[in-house]
């Protein structure tokens, strides 16, 4: 039950914590390098879970998350790093079916936020603020990185970390769509070519 000074949510993240501290075991002797030396670059999205779709234990492989798995300045940063100082030399971009990046664009987003920092609605008429106050013009200057195809956004993702020049031609990139229905991650030829080393 959660004390007045925590939330439910808080309560219950400590009291899992708390049981997975007494079955931790030797998992504090892994090394810093992830042990199959691979990333993946993947949404935020609840329903993804990356550990299980790939088959990964602590230890196993970098996983970098945000939203729509983008390849995003923050994203490349942490694939560079992940190469460079720590081992990694074959990376994913996985992107999903049923991914809410799709919904909205760049303009609807800041024009919201414009109005109103509060979360907005969506229904038949589009998206939509519950209140207009205490917004901010801030957003002009996020790109906050939506897409409407799917394939595509895959592709000039791994396009994006193929041609930057901190990333190493022998680093091979794959490009897939995990199905939300499924759990199946699906090939994403073109990315794939545009991933491979020359």
């Amino acid at each position: 039950m959660a004390t007045q000074d925590q939330s439910q949510v808080l309560q219950e993240v400590l009291s899992a914590n708390e049981a997975y501290v007494n079955g931790f075991g030797d998992k504090g002797e892994l090394p810093l390098p992830p042990g199959r030396h691979f990333a993946i670059l993947t949404c935020m999205d609840a329903r993804l879970d990356p550990a299980k779709y790939a088959g990964l234990a602590e230890g196993d492989a970098h996983v970098i998350r945000n939203a729509g798995g983008r390849a995003s300045d923050d994203a490349i940063r942490s694939l560079i790093i992940s190469h460079k100082l720590l081992g990694t030399n074959e990376w994913f971009v996985i992107h999903h079916t049923d991914c809410g990046m799709e919904l909205f664009t760049d303009d609807i987003i800041r024009g919201l936020l414009k109005k109103s920092l509060k979360t907005a609605t969506v229904d038949a008429s589009g998206w939509r603020n519950v209140t207009e106050e205490g917004g901010s013009d801030e957003a002009k200057f996020v790109s906050f990185l939506t897409f409407t195809n799917l394939a595509d956004s895959v592709t000039e993702d791994v396009q994006r970390i193929k041609s930057h020049p901190l990333v190493p031609n022998d680093i091979v990139v794959y490009g897939y769509i995990y199905d939300v229905k499924t759990g199946k991650l699906i090939e994403v030829p073109e990315a794939n070519l545009a991933g491979r080393v020359n």
